[in-house]
């Protein structure tokens, strides 16, 4: 059965008023997802393979970059919430680990950055790429919008928490964010941060943009797997403490292999031979 994308909570509530199922029976009837990052097209794709593999369950995908998801949850109008923090309520399974590439244009020849200079740059301390042995251009900020999961990892990563400056460009998806590095005039100022994905995407296909080092750490899936590079954030699904059959199965069929092989295509799976 296909993955159906709710938008309005009249139909969701529709759908979470049947009963799951009863304990210890298999996976069956409606599961619904929410969501409002990137991880849209992952979750799509684990769903439906989800679907596949028990036939008698189906995943109701409620995405809206607005939402609040952990909420919803909490009121019991979603079982999961997909997002990139914990909440004290609620169970969190990590499924992946999304690295955040810190992206400028390639005629940029900033050759790498440190933590701390990263945090100094989106807090608009740093207005001049010269000042990181950069270009003599001044430094333009394109922010993601507030509600996305990789905004919120970045700031609390760097420690800047409300202190990206307001004037700062926001743009929503990743590849908009990477058209604007490449298209903006001079070329050598803009510099924005998105999911390591999309960025090495970008970089494969020819497109005009860079990914810089962080603390001399090249941002590659290795790299995030392993820890080195530390500019990454969990891929989390929320969901409440009780037992519910259903849940505990989607977040089984994540951690699987055919589920980390899905999740391969987008972010970086979990070391097995290590704890999330």
């Amino acid at each position: 059965m296909s993955v159906r994308t709710l938008i309005a909570v009249g139909l969701l509530l529709v759908s979470v008023a049947v009963p799951i199922q009863d304990a210890g029976s298999s996976p069956s009837g409606p599961l619904v997802i929410a969501g409002n990052g990137p991880e849209l097209q992952t979750i799509e794709l684990l769903a439906r393979a989800f679907e596949k593999a028990n036939p008698r369950a189906y995943v109701d995908i409620l995405w809206d970059e607005n939402s609040k998801v952990i909420d919803l949850v909490k009121q019991g109008q979603a079982q999961i919430a997909v997002t990139g923090y914990e909440d004290p309520d609620l169970r969190a399974t990590q499924i992946a680990w999304d690295g955040i590439a810190v992206m400028v244009n390639f005629s940029n020849d900033t050759k790498e950055v440190t933590k701390q200079q990263v945090a100094e740059i989106f807090s608009g301390k740093v207005r001049m790429w010269s000042d990181l042995g950069g270009p003599d251009t001044r430094v333009l900020l394109i922010d993601r919008p507030r509600n996305l999961n990789i905004r919120d990892a970045f700031e609390r990563y760097l420690g800047i928490v409300g202190k990206i400056p307001d004037s700062a460009k926001v743009i929503g998806p990743d590849d908009k964010a990477t058209k604007t590095v490449v298209g903006t005039l001079p070329p050598l100022s803009a510099v924005t941060f998105i999911s390591l994905g999309s960025a090495l995407d970008a970089v494969k296909s020819g497109v005009a943009v860079r990914l810089l080092p962080i603390d001399k750490v090249e941002p590659e899936e290795p790299t995030v797997k392993d820890g080195r590079y530390t500019l990454r954030r969990p891929v989390l699904l929320l969901s409440k403490k009780e037992t519910n059959p259903t849940v505990e199965a989607f977040q089984a069929f994540a951690l699987s292999s055919e589920g980390q092989k899905i999740i391969d295509d987008t972010y970086t799976p979990l070391d097995q031979k290590k704890s999330p």
